[in-house]
């Protein structure tokens, strides 16, 4: 049984139906409406649901489609139904259906019933509500959705369904089907899915008039885009039925959408104003639900109406609205508009008004609106290929990348366009490979660095920022220092020579210019991002917190939507470092909705490492392991070291926290050494942890292996950061690696350090290991203390698996202690000594003997021991018996 159209997006439209047709197929009927605008789907339905019921062999099928010039001749749709005409009871209507279905399932479909005569409607409306059980008809019924459809259809009170629109998701996978084997150019494919906004029958006609060299990019698109004219002329046509006054009042209110935000609607009161001059009636309520008021704003229900009523308007009544609008509005930009949409064709003053009206403080969208008429109206090539490109650029800022792409396409007759290509490369620095961006933005920057020193910075700084997030150190470098000195502002210029000097090994006097980043009181969101980038190197965690908050606090400003995703993933990367891990977790999944909107995947797979190395801490391994993937399937295929570093440390401390120290050592061992440069040493006290915990690391007072080498490396990075965590964390590493006669004073000195630095989570992770240490020595009675304060630790900063490990610590102790959630799996280990219940534990879980014992830091011999006494006390004869056991009991 297959459709003869797949459907895309409508998993529950078409579980309604299959629930009606099964039901109908055991001989009860029923009735199912469904409403939505043109082109949202209705007659797929109808025909997918038509073509499964004669697949099943359920019985006949009556299909009917209304004719559009019927609708006001009486009976006119039950003469198409039944083929006879005049009226039929509704009674008589149902009985009559039931004869032609000849003693099998019915199924009535009626396409476009709202374009029934109102008599037949009715009588189909009173048929479809007398179905039931032990009536083998259904009847299936697509209409309008009401707005501009006179009556409602008529069809009030029987179950409907209102497809909406497609997703992005789906609309995608039907232009993917739609396009087949010429699959659309990204530019392309975005200026698809936003014209079509959601509407299937929209997206198909307007990928069905583009050739395969305009799909695929080859050559330019068409403005505007053709085939959509079926689909908009239905949704026209929808008010051709209403008085003239009415579809002029809708005409002005389409108008007066111009100047607006996308979403704002339309100001009321000028719309009143512009009706009131043109001497129609000025009442929303009248446009039958077309236009909905909403306080001294007005709507349009259906967005694409709209846009349906501008395109059915001949051009010179649509410009004289235009022109009316602009009339009534004071000078400025709104006026400016509205002139640009009277405007016949090319205007240069006009033009360069509408340029100088895009400039702050309006907004980036508002100046990119302006900007890209501005181009429309320039009869210069050139001239319109740069008003383009600087409306592009200003797209980008608001968030929309798929608007700004657009417009560089039609930038296309400069090639060589300074700003274009840099707006290229900030565009490929949110979504594409990073090395690809760090060299397109180079190229822009010397197109750029003899007129315009200002846009080369800007440039030179998305180079840097591209580097940075591949892991290229040189390349940052080279990028910061193509800066000159007097193209640099008074917030830039300490910064480029503090992470200069820094990454030169010049570390004194690179922070004393990175303090003075943090002392600027810079307000600009961009500075502010880089004064929090400042604070990181400089290990104050603190000021980064309070320059990330700031950052936030400044965007919605400065309107620069884009910056939006950038400055949450600062916060809660700062906020992480600081231990905040639940503040970091809550503007990481704020930053990653900002992410998606905007259209920047490269933060997006920032923001996944972010929260995966919070869900190490706070929600366990299989959270982790979802956004660590997520991270890596984004950073991979575009080359971000960064996030690849973050999400594999994080990975190996959800390991570690689960008691799987080979693993995680496994993971660190190349991350320590080829990670990214400025974060691979964060990584460094979890793989000398996880390297002494599975057996890879040579406890003594010196030598050469790798795990001491990495502390050396660390105890060096610990001199040229400030981060107060620190300290304690290379004394920690230097007591794991030191011989027993040192590893207490060691711990000592690292509980010390905590002690002045504060910190629940790292606090906790060295007490957990100073009492493991002293247990695994039988000296249980001391190891008791640090390791009931690491569980109270652990529990305070919401860390459950590593209170889980120290709570199982804390038992082999022989102290009295439920591990956390195992409350029904310690009834079948009540008799067993602490030793056996988490060598039975372990065991339950998988564990060999020989990684049980690793795990245990004890012998393979002593493991089978104890095991053998297991078996004995709770009566199983196998590991199999023994994980049911355990299994049945948590």
């Amino acid at each position: 049984m297959h459709s003869p159209l797949r459907l895309y997006g409508r998993s529950g439209e078409l579980a309604a139906l299959d629930a009606l047709l099964t039901r109908l197929h055991h001989g009860d009927g029923g009735a199912l409406v469904l409403t939505a605008p043109p082109g949202s789907g209705r007659t797929a339905l109808l025909a997918h649901a038509a073509a499964t019921h004669r697949d099943r062999g359920a019985g006949p099928v009556l299909h009917v489609v209304a004719a559009p010039g019927e609708r006001w001749v009486p009976y006119s749709g039950l003469h198409a139904l039944l083929g006879t005409p005049g009226p039929v009871p509704p009674g008589v209507l149902l009985a009559r259906l039931r004869r032609t279905g000849g003693g099998r399932p019915l199924l009535v479909c009626v396409d476009d019933a709202h374009l029934w005569d109102p008599g037949s409607r009715a009588a189909l409306a009173l048929a479809a509500r007398r179905t039931g059980p032990g009536t083998p008809v259904a009847v299936l019924i697509a209409a309008g959705d009401g707005a501009g459809d006179g009556d409602g259809a008529g069809f009030a009170g029987l179950p409907a369904l209102r497809p909406g629109p497609l997703d992005d998701e789906a609309a995608a996978a039907l232009l993917d089907r739609l396009t087949g084997a010429d699959r659309a150019d990204p530019v392309v494919r975005g200026e698809l899915l936003r014209e079509a906004a959601g509407n299937p029958g929209l997206l198909t006609g307007l990928t069905a008039r583009l050739t395969p060299a305009q799909l695929t990019g080859r050559t330019p698109l068409p403005h505007p885009l053709p085939g959509g004219e079926e689909v908009l002329a239905a949704h026209a046509d929808r008010v051709g039925h209403l008085p003239a006054a009415t579809r002029t009042l809708l005409l002005i209110a389409a108008a007066a959408h111009a100047h607006e935000p996308e979403g704002a609607g339309a100001d009321l009161a000028l719309v009143r104003r512009a009706a009131a001059s043109a001497a129609v009636p000025h009442t929303p309520g009248r446009t039958t639900g077309v236009l909905r008021p909403a306080g001294d704003r007005v709507h349009f229900g259906e967005p694409l109406m709209r846009r349906a009523l501008l395109h059915r308007a001949p051009p010179h009544r649509r410009r004289a609205v235009h022109a009316l609008l602009a009339g009534l509005l004071a000078p400025g930009y709104a006026a400016l508009i509205q002139r640009a949409c009277a405007s016949p064709g090319p205007d240069a003053p006009l033009a360069a008004a509408l340029e100088a009206a895009a400039a702050p403080p309006r907004p980036p969208a508002d100046r990119a609106t302006a900007l890209a008429h501005a181009a429309a109206l320039t009869p210069d090539e050139a001239d319109r290929a740069c008003r383009f490109a600087a409306a592009a650029e200003q797209y980008r800022l608001a968030g929309d990348p798929g608007r700004a792409r657009a417009l560089l396409a039609r930038a296309a007759a400069a090639p060589g366009h300074g700003p274009a290509h840099r707006t290229r490369g900030l565009l490929a620095l949110a979504d594409g490979p990073a090395p690809d961006a760090h060299e397109a933005l180079l190229t822009a920057a010397a197109m750029l660095a003899p007129h315009d020193p200002g846009g080369a910075r800007e440039a030179l700084l998305g180079a840097a920022e591209a580097a940075w997030a591949a892991g290229d150190a040189l390349g940052y470098l080279d990028a910061l220092t193509r800066i000159p000195a007097d193209g640099a502002d008074r917030d830039l210029v300490p910064y480029r020579d503090g992470m200069c000097a820094v990454l030169r090994g010049r570390i004194g006097a690179g922070h004393l210019l990175l303090r003075r980043c943090l002392d600027s009181g810079a307000r600009d969101p961009a500075a502010l991002l880089r004064a929090g980038a400042a604070g990181l190197v400089l290990g104050d965690l603190d000021a980064a917190c309070r320059a990330g908050a700031r950052a936030l606090a400044a965007v919605p400003a400065s309107g620069a939507d884009a910056l939006l995703p950038q400055a949450l993933e600062h916060l809660a990367y700062a906020e992480l470092r600081a231990g905040r891990h639940a503040r970091a977790r809550a503007h990481a999944l704020d930053g990653l909705r900002a992410a998606r909107r905007t259209g920047r995947p490269n933060t997006a797979a920032h923001l996944h490492a972010v929260l995966a190395l919070a869900a190490s801490v706070e929600s366990g391994a299989r959270e982790c392991a979802a956004h660590a993937g997520a991270a890596l399937a984004g950073a991979a295929p575009h080359g971000l070291v960064q996030a690849e570093t973050l999400a594999t440390w994080a990975l190996a401390r959800a390991d570690l926290a689960a008691g799987r120290p080979a693993e995680a050592a496994a993971r660190l061992d190349p991350l320590v050494r080829r990670g990214h440069f400025a974060t691979r040493m964060l990584a460094v006290p979890c793989y000398v942890e996880a390297s002494v915990l599975a057996g890879r690391a040579v406890v003594r007072g010196g030598g050469a292996d790798p795990v001491a080498e990495a502390v050396a490396e660390f105890a060096v990075w610990a001199t040229r950061t400030t981060d107060p965590q620190v300290p304690a964390q290379l004394a920690r590493c230097r007591a794991l690696l030191a011989p027993e006669s040192e590893a207490a004073g060691r711990y000592g000195e690292a509980l010390a350090h905590h002690d002045r630095a504060g910190g629940d989570f790292e606090q906790a992770r060295t007490r957990l290991l100073f009492g493991s240490w002293l247990r695994r020595r039988r000296r249980t009675r001391e190891a008791r203390e640090p390791l009931r304060d690491a569980l109270v630790g652990f529990e305070r900063c919401g860390a459950p698996a590593w209170a889980a490990r120290a709570s199982g610590e804390l038992r082999a102790a022989g102290a009295a202690v439920d591990p956390p959630g195992c409350a029904g799996a310690a009834a079948p280990l009540a008799g067993l000594t602490p030793q056996q219940a988490r060598i039975a534990r372990c065991v339950a879980e998988g564990a060999t003997n020989r990684e049980v014992a690793r795990r245990l830091s004890v012998s393979t011999r002593t493991v089978d021991h104890h095991l053998r006494n297991v078996f004995a006390a709770l009566g199983v004869r196998s590991r199999t018996e023994l994980a049911g056991l355990l299994g049945n009991g948590g």
